[in-house]
């Protein structure tokens, strides 16, 4: 290391550490903005459930799944149903106006079977548990969009 000044050996272990520094703080950043579990991830794994409340957030979760599946699939329907509309007249028709209502119908009962199935989930929490799941609700709700 004769050929090698001091200054090119301090600039290159600058050089190491900012890096290294960057790489912590990116990941730090990424790390900070990772979504939240989702609702149901947060109440299996995050709180002390009996084997009964697990049993029966189950049954209700696989009952959901079922009446989730069938309104997407009718949205699902909407969209291709708007997509024709648009499609036919290349315009804002009388028949692209039903299919956009047609969707947010079923976009609002979706978000209905939602809401009741989250209110179902808490009927099997006990008080400290709904406290709990309340202010994660109310977090999920209220968090902003990234």
């Amino acid at each position: 290391m004769k050929g090698v000044s001091r200054g090119l050996l301090l600039t290159l272990v600058l050089t190491m550490l900012a890096g290294a520094l960057g790489a912590w703080g990116a990941a730090r950043y990424i790390d900070s903005r990772r979504a939240q579990p989702s609702l149901p991830e947060f109440v299996h794994h995050e709180m002390d459930l009996t084997a009964q409340q697990e049993a029966r957030l189950d049954q209700l979760e696989q009952a959901f799944a079922v009446r989730r599946r069938v309104r997407e699939a009718e949205l699902r329907s909407a969209n291709a149903e708007l997509a024709a509309a648009i499609q036919a007249r290349h315009e804002y028709s009388p028949e692209v106006q039903a299919s956009v209502e047609r969707f947010h119908h079923a976009m609002g009962e979706l978000q209905k079977e939602t809401i009741v199935h989250v209110l179902e989930m808490r009927r099997v929490l006990t008080p400290e548990q709904a406290a709990k799941f309340d202010a994660r609700v109310a977090e999920a709700l209220t968090e902003p969009t990234p």
